[in-house]
């Protein structure tokens, strides 16, 4: 086998330029999106993360004897307006069903969904990825968007993998169990190559941004409401049949959706190569070593029994009601980008930069606060990019919102504030401490650019420093520089410096 690598004991793999040489991967992929509504899909249940395990249960979704689920109607609305964004049909009427299964993440042993009757049908993503030739576009059809109910999580507890098998016991929180859940489900995404893991990383983060711009979700994919299962297999170049395909669930991280693509590709190349046939599967995914392991057969629709619930009424959407969501849709993300790169004048990597970030929401928010536009750009792609990156969290879960940003700016503008006086404020805002100004006042942060409260610093630097001081006398006012350091050293850095350099020239007799 040609230009086979090992991976630690494992099957073997093959490199990912050279599968890409002699097979064509066909990819798909199903999105769930936990919505972010206060209650659950059929009880009143809170919603809301991090509560105590199975504190936030009833009757209804603990499948207690004569409890009846209730659809949430927010539910309803959240999914014909994803549909809608995504240039879906709404379907005018649709049921939901049982889909029956024994794990015990349901208490009931089935999960209310959708299944031969979807609410939305036939739409369309368009994406884009970078190449080395430059931007190249890709339509990714999505099949359909059903409604469903989360399922609990399960944890298994003592083994060294955290997977059931070598595990002591598992527990399960049913906290999440109900919670309203969306699934969109692409069409096979074909003629890609070598993009193929770009394709998958583009498409989910589009999806997650047209999501968020909706206001239906929060997409935190680190708390698990945006998970990705990937879909993968491989043709021969020149084939006319699509290969068996795995699953590799829950991947929750868009370089993870990356990764995995291009694992399975080498991985599937791999056994092929070999003559022995990729099995139809389920996979879990290694966050530590980019691989995917194997989990278990991979169920068809029949093994799920659905039939209809006959608790629950059909999904009616007026054809007036639709419309109405339809005009109210927001901008989409695409749009967005294209019209603020010619608002604010950003190149094409400027632009690229702040979506790699994910930073366009909070820039275009803090700018809408009153901050200037390059300053907003600037301020979250450094600083608060390198405060997320040591704190390793998500930008957008820093403890600072774009208004408080926007006081920062304007205070800097102001001259209340040097760039370093206000790094710290930003530092006692994200520890806390409260509002920018209650920051500066608490801390003492004002720079001081009074002559009174200036002059005895300026004369002590000029005391201290007798030769830097008889450098300016004789015209060399470059040297000031030295004694305006010891000025912001002896203010704690709070000094204004350009009133310090003119306060230190008029004392040693040397026009600025």
């Amino acid at each position: 086998m040609a230009n086979a690598v090992t991976n630690s004991g494992a099957a073997e793999l093959v490199a990912y330029d050279d599968a890409m040489s002699r097979y064509q991967p066909v990819l798909g992929l199903e999105t769930h999106v936990e919505l972010g509504t206060g209650s659950k899909m059929f009880c009143s249940c809170s919603t809301a993360f991090g509560a105590a395990p199975n504190t936030q249960v009833c009757p209804v979704c603990l499948a207690l004897p004569g409890s009846l689920p209730v659809v949430n109607a927010t539910a309803v609305e959240s999914a014909i307006r994803l549909g809608l964004a995504l240039d879906c049909s709404i379907a005018p009427w649709g049921r939901f069903a049982r889909k029956n299964y024994f794990y015990p993440d349901m208490p009931k042993n089935y999960q209310i969904s959708q299944y031969d009757e979807p609410i939305c049908v036939d739409g369309h993503l368009d994406v884009t990825v970078d190449t080395p030739d430059g931007p190249r576009g890709f339509r990714v059809e999505i099949e359909r968007v059903h409604m469903e109910e989360d399922t609990g999580k399960t944890s298994h507890v003592g083994g060294a993998t955290g997977r059931i098998h070598g595990a002591q016991y598992s527990i399960v929180d049913y906290n999440r169990a109900g919670i309203p859940l969306l699934e969109i489900v692409t069409r096979p995404i074909e003629h890609t190559g070598d993009l193929a893991p770009l394709v998958a990383r583009a498409y989910v983060s589009e999806l997650r941004d047209l999501v968020r711009s909706l206001g239906v979700s929060d997409v935190r994919m680190e708390e698990g409401s945006l998970r990705c299962d990937v879909n993968v297999s491989l043709m021969p170049e020149g084939a006319a049949e699509w290969g068996t395909r795995s699953e590799t669930k829950n991947v929750n991280s868009l370089r993870s959706v990356e990764r995995a693509v291009r694992y399975e590709i080498s991985r599937q190349a791999g056994r092929l190569d070999a003559g022995q046939r990729v099995v139809q599967e389920t996979r879990h995914f290694q966050e530590n070593s980019g691989s995917t392991v194997s989990g278990r057969s991979k169920e068809e629709a029949q093994d799920y029994r659905y039939f209809p619930d006959p608790d629950l009424v059909p999904v009616a959407p007026s054809a007036e009601w639709v419309e109405e969501l339809r005009a109210a849709l927001p901008e989409r993300p695409s749009a967005v980008r294209r019209r603020i790169q010619a608002e604010w004048g950003l190149s094409d990597d400027e632009l690229r930069d702040l979506v790699n970030a994910d930073a366009i929401g909070l820039v275009t928010a803090t700018v809408a606060a009153g901050a200037p536009s390059d300053d907003a750009r600037k301020w979250w792609l450094n600083e608060l990019s390198r405060r997320a990156t040591e704190t390793e969290v998500e930008l957008a879960a820093l403890a600072i919102t774009p208004a408080q940003v926007a006081r920062v700016i304007a205070l800097v503008a102001e001259g209340v504030l040097t760039n370093k006086l206000a790094r710290q404020v930003v530092d006692g805002v994200l520890a806390g401490e409260g509002e920018p100004d209650a920051v500066v006042e608490a801390r003492g942060l004002k720079v001081v650019s009074d002559d009174s409260a200036l002059g005895a610093a300026v004369d002590a630097a000029i005391a201290g420093n007798p030769d830097v001081a008889e450098k300016i006398r004789g015209g060399k006012t470059a040297a000031a520089g030295a004694l305006v350091g010891a000025v912001m050293k002896a203010t704690r850095g709070q000094a204004d410096a350009g009133r310090a350099r003119l306060l230190i020239l008029e004392r040693l007799g040397v026009e600025g």
